[in-house]
């Protein structure tokens, strides 16, 4: 019981090599969902509230840099340094699509309405397939100053985000012309740009900065200097109170998102932290690490017993019958979508 300070994460072990990307589902019927990426090329899903293990994407034959769910959580897709990106069966683990390219694909997103995958890579190409006809050639933005580091959708799918590993600014593009209408610049290579759940700010992290910018007017909103290199930062999802950090110093660090205060520093993690995420309802969020380990830690009150915090049998937060849902390693779903 002399755990009052300390926060104890539930710890995902499954990975062999480092874990690169982390990313969550919205809410869905079914709940919502984590997917993770790892250099052990294996992309794993698991149960974003209790980490529980529910099935692992097998087929690359390299790194996986970059994964994501669609809108219902019904799809995967991982970007892979095997010139690969593949969408998946998020109910089966069965591979639907394979999209070669001719380099490392770093990033991969797919659009609000989930016709569409985006990717982007060392080629200093984003690609865009449309999901409803993937035998025809992507649209291709050719036009990006350095190898693709980030892509993300904003403007319900009229505009795409992406940032470079060896050149600094995010570059917002337009869709329909396929130009860059802005470049939100910063002194260094954006490492992780997220845009908020509501769709109005941009979180991106370069160097040791952490910036928020206004996803409508693009416009700077707040800056903070940290004291490590960060790899990846993350806006809470419901109030914006509150955002987290995670880079080279192996902590995963919350801060207050008016003031730039740290509020928490949660140690545990044997290695650089690559990526953390806010789960969709704000109450936790995930952190990869180079250890090969998924953290996921409690955004509770301070007189939240610990015990029950961590609960890996779900009691607290998960219903019995979402736990019952997974049969054979993989989640059954109901059929109705998302209404989200």
């Amino acid at each position: 019981m002399e755990k009052k300070k300390a926060a104890v994460p539930l710890v995902c072990h499954g990975h062999s090599r480092p874990v690169v990307d982390l990313f969550y589902s919205p809410v869905t019927p079914d709940g919502y969902f984590l997917i993770s990426a790892s250099k052990d090329s294996n992309p794993m899903l698991r149960n974003g509230e209790t980490g529980d293990w529910i099935g692992t994407f097998e087929g690359h034959k390299g790194a996986v840099w970059s994964c994501c769910l669609d809108t219902n959580a019904l799809r995967a897709a991982s970007g892979s340094a095997d010139f690969s990106a593949k969408v998946w069966d998020a109910l089966t683990g069965d591979e639907l699509h394979s999209f070669e390219h001719k380099h490392i694909v770093r990033a991969c997103a797919f659009s609000k309405d989930t016709h569409l995958l985006l990717t982007g890579g060392m080629e200093k190409i984003l690609r865009v397939y449309d999901l409803n006809k993937p035998d025809v050639a992507p649209k291709e933005l050719d036009k990006s100053p350095g190898s693709v580091r980030t892509v993300a959708w904003l403007h319900n799918d009229q505009t795409i985000l992406s940032s470079c590993t060896d050149t600094g600014g995010v570059r917002l593009w337009d869709v329909r012309s396929e130009k860059i209408v802005q470049t939100l610049e910063t002194k260094g290579p954006v490492t992780s740009a997220e845009v908020s759940q509501d769709g109005r700010f941009i979180t991106t992290a370069d160097g040791s900065s952490v910036k928020f910018w206004d996803a409508n007017h693009f416009g700077l909103v707040k800056s903070y200097d940290m004291s490590f290199i960060v790899e990846s930062a993350s806006l809470e999802p419901k109030s914006g109170s509150k955002f987290i950090a995670g880079g080279e110093d192996m902590w995963v660090h919350v801060f207050d998102f008016l003031t730039g205060e740290e509020i928490t520093c949660n140690k545990g993690h044997h290695g650089p932290v690559h990526c953390v995420r806010f789960a969709p309802g704000g109450e936790s969020y995930a952190s990869g690490s180079e250890d090969g380990t998924i953290r996921i830690w409690q955004l509770s009150p301070p007189n939240v017993d610990a015990e029950e915090a961590v609960d890996t049998n779900g009691k607290p937060k998960a219903g019995a019958e979402e736990i019952a849902c997974k049969i054979e390693g993989f989640h059954i779903a109901k059929e109705e979508k998302a209404g989200e």
